[in-house]
């Protein structure tokens, strides 16, 4: 009976938690967090596309780049902290379901779980980054991951199970995309039809640059798997000089990377749009 009436006080505290303006507001700043983060990405790889200091934009990170900047120290603790509340966010969203139709689904609150798990892998990898530690570039971490797993038994099948995870996921950012199934996230009656359409337009080719991205990343670990060859898996930065070495050249890789930035624009729109007030209050469930 205690134990009932104190999981009970844990459940409303959590839900009322949710609920806080704070908490929207540190959604928002995470939201806000992902677009600076995708901006200064894509940039980067246009700069390596372009041969326009190339050799030096391959070597930086985005967070290199916050760190070179006045006030860069200040700027990547507020990132940390972006980074924190989008794990958080969506975290809530795995207990009390995603503010859109359906969100209460099995399926969608595992979404939301997934990607609650990834944020805070891009939290502490921004926090140990902060703290002075040497942390691996998204090549590395795939390898080492790859390597790793498919020393075990059993290993191969899962690393060949991530990549389609992340193709499948990637084609479903695409669709999401291409059906604008993002604006049902989105608060469109607060836009005049301008905004609208400016918002609609970079959530477009940002979702479906975004899920090329993922959808290729998923093929080279998967590809990796078959193979028996870890070293085949790229993470981010590789799938995106991968891109220069098709028959297209660097003019595709700036392609996606445009396509990056577009989608770091957007997620800025969705600081300022996202529904977020919804979840915790059992809306949309």
């Amino acid at each position: 009976m205690a134990a009932n009436l104190a999981g009970n006080d844990v459940g409303r505290a959590s839900r009322r938690a949710a609920g806080h303006p704070m908490f929207h507001r540190l959604c928002r700043a995470g939201l806000a967090a992902r677009g600076v983060n995708y901006i200064l990405i894509g940039a980067l790889a246009v700069q390596i596309g372009l041969g326009d200091e190339g050799k030096t934009a391959e070597k930086k990170g985005a967070l290199q780049v916050v760190a070179d900047t006045p006030g860069g120290t200040v700027a990547l603790w507020l990132l940390v902290v972006g980074f924190a509340g989008l794990a958080l966010w969506r975290y809530a969203e795995a207990l009390y379901g995603q503010p859109v139709p359906g969100g209460d689904k099995p399926v969608k609150r595992l979404e939301s779980l997934v990607h609650g798990v990834v944020y805070t892998a891009v939290f502490a990898g921004a926090l140990a980054y902060v703290l002075g530690r040497k942390t691996q570039t998204t090549d590395e971490q795939s390898k080492t991951f790859s390597a790793e797993a498919m020393s075990h038994t059993g290993g191969r099948w899962a690393v060949l199970a991530l990549g389609l995870v992340l193709l499948a996921y990637g084609v479903a950012k695409v669709v999401t995309g291409v059906r604008h199934k993002f604006l049902e996230t989105l608060r469109t009656g607060e836009m005049d039809p301008r905004t609208r359409q400016i918002v609609k337009s970079l959530g477009v080719v940002g979702h479906i640059a975004r899920g090329a991205v993922f959808a290729a990343a998923g093929v080279f670990i998967a590809h990796a798997a078959i193979t028996f060859d870890p070293d085949k898996a790229k993470g981010l930065d590789g799938t995106l000089r991968e891109f220069a070495q098709t028959p297209a050249g660097p003019w595709l890789l700036v392609a996606v990377a445009v396509g990056l930035v577009v989608f770091g624009l957007y997620s800025l729109c969705e600081a300022r749009w996202r529904k977020v007030e919804t979840v915790g209050r059992g809306q949309g469930r």
